[in-house]
């Protein structure tokens, strides 16, 4: 029988708009871990948690808290976009999300969603 690594995490680097840009997934039994960067470092550390107290289970609200780092509103609403699908596609596990990017435009979140699942370890 084959040994099974306690802690899943896969990773890819990818080129985006002329900026490398590398993904790092790590499933911990409590939290999702994705490191999205484009300076080789963690960034701004970012916590999206499912809200408990949601009562529509069709919509589900996240709350974002910026744990280290630059707590701007931008960094939130990044945050959000790219990690809700993780959650709920890993059973509205929370996620920790290390964000260290060069350019955030929306243009680009197609293809960072793109390259998390590719890492995909939920």
């Amino acid at each position: 029988m084959a040994h099974q690594p306690f802690i899943k995490t896969r990773q890819t680097e990818k080129t985006v708009n002329g900026i490398s840009t590398q993904v790092v997934c790590t499933e911990f039994s409590n939290y999702i871990f994705i490191v999205l960067t484009q300076y080789g470092k963690i960034g701004t550390l970012v916590s999206v948690t499912p809200d408990a107290r949601c009562s529509d289970i069709s919509t589900p609200m996240f709350t974002t808290k910026v744990l280290l780092g630059k707590d701007e509103a931008l960094t939130h609403v990044y945050a959000k976009n790219i990690a809700t699908f993780v959650s709920q596609e890993a059973g509205n596990r929370p996620v920790l999300l290390g964000l260290a990017l060069k350019d955030c435009s929306a243009e680009n979140m197609k293809t960072l969603k793109d390259m998390i699942k590719s890492c995909q370890v939920w």
